[in-house]
């Protein structure tokens, strides 16, 4: 499809980079495996890390969609459009739990990064498909930008669960058994 030409490079960078982000993740989840559980947590995993992996695997998806041959939008733009439907209903999930659960209190940058910034971007995907039939390079532009926000949203979460729990869980872990300081 003439109207992809040139995105080749773009998807296989995001995509790349989201699979090798789902992937660390994972690692990172290991390795705080073994601080202590606190009440809430898994409401907060729910509310905070689980989304970041879904954003990632969106923009995975969306960048394996957009490097398939396809012979017109047609398919793609509706793929792409139903992931940005359920993208939005899902962050409609995540605003609920994040006002549900009672582990940490959300602040201005946790409600731009984990629901307005991640709701943007599934409704331009969304809004994008709509247009795709009369407007492919602006659309085209639109799926660019929203899975490059979802990849930079998910870069930013991730990095805030591992300082979150590196500076403010791992320096309240209470002491050792033995009672040594």
């Amino acid at each position: 499809m003439a109207s992809l030409d040139g995105w080749d490079n773009f998807y296989v960078i995001v995509g790349s980079s989201a699979g090798a982000l789902i992937g660390l993740q994972f690692v990172v989840i290991t390795l705080i495996a073994d601080l202590p559980i606190h009440d809430g947590a898994a409401q907060a995993s729910s509310a905070f890390a689980t989304p970041t992996v879904l954003h990632f695997g969106a923009v995975l998806l969306v960048s394996a969609l957009m490097s398939i041959p396809w012979s017109g939008i047609g398919s793609p733009s509706a793929l792409w459009g139903a992931l940005g439907i359920c993208g939005v209903v899902y962050q409609i999930v995540v605003l609920r739990r994040m006002r549900k659960q009672n582990a940490y209190k959300p602040v201005f940058e946790d409600w731009l990064f984990h629901f307005i910034l991640p709701f943007v971007a599934y409704v331009v995907l969304a809004a994008s498909a709509v247009v795709a039939h009369t407007h492919a390079r602006d659309a085209l532009l639109g799926v660019g930008t929203a899975t490059l926000l979802l990849l930079f949203v998910g870069i930013h979460n991730a990095w805030d669960a591992v300082t979150y729990h590196v500076f403010s869980r791992r320096a309240r872990k209470p002491e050792d058994a033995s009672g040594r300081d």
